[in-house]
């Protein structure tokens, strides 16, 4: 079973033929609203590879609820633990430019809600062979309670260190397993990125961190794929779909709940990260994070 431990949000999306500068206001093209939320996302795609699925969570005693929470009744997922709040359901504010590229603006509005106690409890049913996957749009106190925790009773953590925050390089050292694009990875270690400099240079960083911490540590690379490092600071490469990309908002989550459904379902860790770097490429060729997140079906065709 994945346990989902975060943020379930409506998000709100403008398409726009490329993202403003600062204090430029542009035209959008359309307008939509779909499901979302990091975690939310994470949990549809777990679901979508196979695996059987609790959220954690929570949201607003609003109309944007239902439409927020649309997406997982559909897939089965256990909701039984997703509260109701008095704050509002969470927002993302999202523009998508022609090239696929985004910005993203969150008001976490009833996942701040989401507090240590409810983590705990949901830790203390949980069994070997179970997995905790976590992001970090609830609060940072949460995702620590849950991490120590976890590794009290042995339980399996996956945590994707986004939004980047102050404390998530102290968050990253309490996780088996740590996911992170170029622009987190870089700030975990305390660079800069520079244009192509990371993915030219950082294979060694990457090795020693997770030697260092004893941890698996991946980064993902984009069009690239994605680089893994094991406990023992080998490297594993994966490569993505050579494609066009539509809109890229989906693609992180969808390879954060793949490789955790992989890797609760048996697979190795470079054929769960093939996997889910397929995954993330595929979300790529459709508008919105949940609506793009694709079936396993679409994905092992791919393989």
């Amino acid at each position: 079973m994945i346990y989902v431990i975060g943020s379930i949000n409506l998000d709100l999306i403008v398409n726009v033929k490329r993202l403003p500068f600062a204090g430029e206001t542009l035209l959008g093209k359309t307008f939509k609203t779909a499901a979302g939320g990091k975690s939310a996302n994470q949990a549809l795609a777990a679901s979508r590879a196979g695996s059987s699925v609790t959220m954690v969570g929570a949201v607003g005693n609003d109309k944007n609820a239902s439409m927020a929470l649309a997406e997982l009744k559909r897939a089965e997922i256990n909701l039984s633990n997703v509260k109701v709040t008095d704050e509002s359901t969470g927002i993302a504010m999202i523009s998508v430019a022609d090239n696929g590229e985004n910005s993203i603006i969150v008001v976490a509005g009833a996942n701040s809600a989401v507090l240590p106690d409810m983590a705990l409890q949901m830790i203390s049913e949980m069994g070997q062979g179970d997995i905790i996957l976590l992001a970090q749009e609830i609060p940072e106190q949460t995702i620590e309670t849950a991490l120590k925790a976890a590794k009290n009773a042995n339980i399996t953590t996956i945590l994707n260190i986004a939004p980047f925050s102050i404390k998530s390089k102290t968050l990253a050292k309490l996780a088996d397993i740590v996911i992170a694009n170029e622009t987190e990875f870089a700030a975990l270690i305390g660079q800069e990125l520079m244009g192509q400099e990371l993915k030219r240079g950082f294979e060694h960083e990457l090795c020693a961190l997770a030697k260092t911490n004893q941890q698996i540590i991946i980064v993902t690379l984009g069009a690239d794929g994605a680089l893994g490092a094991t406990l023992k600071g080998e490297l594993i490469k994966v490569s993505a779909l050579k494609i066009k990309p539509i809109d890229s908002v989906g693609a992180g989550d969808s390879f954060c709940g793949y490789l955790a459904a992989m890797l609760e379902q048996g697979k190795s860790l470079k054929k769960a990260m093939q996997i889910a770097s397929t995954a993330g490429s595929l979300a790529c060729l459709k508008q919105g994070a949940q609506p793009a997140i694709p079936f396993l079906s679409e994905v092992e065709v791919k393989i």
